[in-house]
């Protein structure tokens, strides 16, 4: 039965959505709240986020958080925090790790959900899928990176164990991109809380 709250009748039909069924395990996972000004897509649950139901709980979303300052508490606080996978469910693993997300989840959820958040947001890119889909053009992951947020979006590589080896080749991306993605999440997250 639906509710006064769009977004918990939202949030209701995409964890009930089992549209990839014929492809996979289906158990969406995502956060969302319309206060939240911090937006972070990503690319698709792992199998321990699978296995948990939490969003970005493993070793890539510790390294996600160290990334943007952001303590467990508030970054698992709808309120503050929306996270939103390309691909809702674990999309099984393939050869070389994870398989890309599901195509049907962004078409389908993404306009809708987004639509409910603060127009304000900071918005943080997680990955070459979710660039592809929100960034013009066809530029390689690392050019941008490397061009840094603009209008309130953010890219960044997926934060795996991968990216340890393309941070040593890349030592601005500690050195500059990190501290301006930090001071920026920093101030949506004050923001919200004054």
């Amino acid at each position: 039965m639906p509710t006064l709250d769009p977004i918990v009748d939202l949030l209701s039909q995409v964890r009930r959505c089992r549209i990839c069924a014929p492809h996979l395990e289906p158990r969406p996972v995502v956060q969302l709240s319309a206060t939240a000004r911090v937006l972070i897509i990503g690319q698709a649950p792992g199998a321990r986020v699978h296995a948990s139901g939490v969003p970005w709980d493993d070793a890539s979303g510790e390294r996600l958080r160290d990334w943007t300052g952001i303590g467990a508490s508030d970054f698992y606080d709808p309120a503050k925090v929306s996270l939103v996978p390309m691909g809702f469910c674990y999309p099984g693993t393939g050869d070389s790790g994870d398989l890309p997300p599901r195509p049907e989840c962004a078409p389908l959820w993404h306009g809708r959900l987004l639509a409910l958040l603060p127009p304000d947001r900071l918005t943080v890119l997680v990955g070459q899928y979710a660039q592809a889909r929100y960034l013009p053009g066809k530029a390689p992951l690392t050019a941008r990176v490397r061009a840094g947020g603009s209008a309130g979006v953010f890219p960044l590589p997926h934060p795996s164990w991968r990216v340890q080896g393309w941070m040593a080749k890349h030592p601005w991306f500690a050195a500059e991109t990190l501290p301006a993605l930090r001071s920026a999440v920093a101030a949506r997250l004050f923001a919200a809380d004054g």
